[in-house]
């Protein structure tokens, strides 16, 4: 026979596990509709600012100037500091222009990290959470009412070994950031919108971390 105290504890077990099995639905559901409510019509187009900690590099290169969802799968990155670059995506495809030479194209298949950036980009600013659900797992937490951040795993295996995973941080209905850990450990932290303004002439992780959490 179990003794009075051991079934309580199996029953304070059983519900503690049903309310955490309960919490998971509710987590999606959150998590859908703020995507949703992040949509834009496009064309979309919010400043950048980024910052690209790599383990050969001492210092970060940072770089700023414009991201632009043009509708569909075409996503448009334009550098305009400290050199101008325009980098576009479409049909497959990358098109790179750099000021000086002669626009270079190859295909996305060559680029993850910017495969996942449009997996993501596009889908958020599409307010498009099936298409996130469907290239990642999406995970959701909050600090308040307002800050949130969604953190997104690469489901494509292939795509993990490159990028281990994006956390977005948002305030609203406004993403503040992207951070992308790449999986060989470097680190690219985009500020976006009104934030991009504020990136640190000598960026840090920490300092970059806690801007855009809201410190």
């Amino acid at each position: 026979m179990i003794s009075g105290s051991k079934t309580w504890m199996l029953l304070g077990g059983l519900i503690l596990s049903l309310c955490a099995n309960a919490s998971a639905p509710e987590d999606a559901v959150t998590a859908r509709a703020l995507v949703s409510s992040l949509g834009r019509p496009a064309p979309a187009r919010t400043p950048f600012a980024e910052a690209r900690f790599m383990k050969m590099l001492d210092e970060p290169l940072v770089v700023s100037g414009q991201l632009a969802w043009l509708g569909d799968d075409r996503l448009e990155r334009r550098v305009e500091h400290p050199n101008r670059e325009v980098s576009t995506i479409a049909n497959g495809e990358v098109t790179q222009q750099r000021e000086g030479r002669e626009p270079r194209t190859f295909s996305l298949k060559r680029a993850p990290q910017l495969q996942i950036l449009l997996d993501s980009f596009v889908a958020l600013l599409g307010g498009d959470a099936s298409r996130l659900e469907q290239a990642f797992t999406v995970q959701h937490s909050a600090n308040n009412a307002k800050r949130w951040t969604l953190t997104l795993t690469p489901r494509d295996a292939k795509l993990a070994r490159s990028v281990s995973h994006i956390e977005i941080d948002g305030s609203g209905n406004e993403p503040r950031c992207m951070r992308m850990q790449e999986a060989d450990g470097d680190l690219s932290i985009d500020l976006l919108g009104e934030l991009a303004a504020k990136m640190p002439a000598a960026p840090t992780r920490e300092a970059l971390v806690a801007l855009c959490q809201g410190g």
